[in-house]
């Protein structure tokens, strides 16, 4: 008695051969958000370059400047990343047959898709001459709120290098210059520069150090007071008075550069998390457009 066997399907499901990714909407998608960007970031150098200026106490800082910047950023991203989004999801190809719900996660996957894209072209881009353009105003309002103070720091490491002679243009030359100004003029013109070339450069080099100690040893401070007396004409008292006024003038130097560099490492840092943001604001706002505009294709 033969039984009866259950029958089976065999027949293979049916798969789409066309793929589920439209890279020609994609790459349309990136390019419109890239151009755009690149629009808006020469727009965002110009209008960031009015806001810093070469004269003291005129223009925005460094944190503000940086704070501009990242909110500028992120309006690029949501501007830029809709615009490519929207025509991502409204050129790629009409899914027939496909549910709501995938075709709904296939707009969100390709308007992402076209943001990232965007990104690696405007990153390219960015190390050419994009980055100097851009990096212009960051590094102008470096320079304005640094002042003085970066330059007398920069010049106390040029003299550090140098092998007995001072420059007249580094930023210790000036302090040097107060602690051997004469009470008597004529003394300008007396022989002996050699000797006053040697004294000045032992001079800068014990002022150096003591900057970069962050204190002067007592020994140092009494063969300066002495130096500056024998080189100047002033009584011991005198010269060591005037040695400390030099001092609390380059530890104040170096305190508003050490402020400076500080306010620049927060801004900085405010910087690279408002950029990091505002790149999650753009992959977003890509998604949602190429989904509306993959909804009013297919209407």
């Amino acid at each position: 008695m033969a039984s009866s066997l259950p029958a089976f399907d065999d027949a293979p499901s049916v798969e789409s051969v066309s793929s589920a990714v439209s890279w020609s909407a994609i790459i349309a998608g990136a390019v419109s958000a890239a151009a755009l960007t690149v629009v808006l970031m020469f727009l965002g150098s110009g209008l960031g370059l009015t806001m810093v200026s070469p004269w003291g106490n005129q223009g925005a800082g460094v944190t503000t400047f940086a704070v501009s910047a990242a909110i500028w950023m992120i309006v690029i991203q949501w501007l830029s990343s809709a615009l490519g989004g929207y025509m991502t999801g409204r050129l790629r190809t009409k899914w027939v047959g496909v549910h709501t719900d995938e075709t709904f996660f296939r707009d969100t996957a390709h308007g992402l898709l076209a943001w990232a894209l965007a990104t690696l072209i405007v990153v390219c881009m960015a190390t050419s001459s994009l980055t100097s353009v851009v990096g212009t105003g960051v590094k102008a309002a470096s320079t304005v709120a640094s002042g003085a103070a970066m330059g007398a720091s920069a010049g106390a490491a040029s003299s550090a290098s140098s092998t007995g002679e001072t420059t007249g243009n580094n930023g210790m030359s000036c302090f040097v210059d107060s602690l051997f100004r004469p009470t008597d003029p004529t003394r300008l013109a007396a022989p002996g520069a050699e000797g006053d070339a040697a004294a000045a450069a032992q001079a800068s080099r014990i002022l150096i150090a003591s900057a970069a100690a962050g204190e002067m040893s007592p020994a140092d401070r009494t063969y300066l007071g002495q130096l500056v007396a024998a080189r100047t004409g002033l009584s011991e008292a005198d010269a060591t008075a005037r040695v400390n006024t030099v001092l609390a003038q380059v530890n104040e130097a170096k305190t508003k550069a050490q402020e400076a560099a500080d306010t620049a490492r927060k801004a900085g840092i405010a910087f690279a998390l408002m950029a990091a943001l505002s790149l999650v604001i753009g992959a977003f706002i890509a998604s949602a457009a190429a989904a509306l505009g993959g909804r009013l294709r297919d209407e």
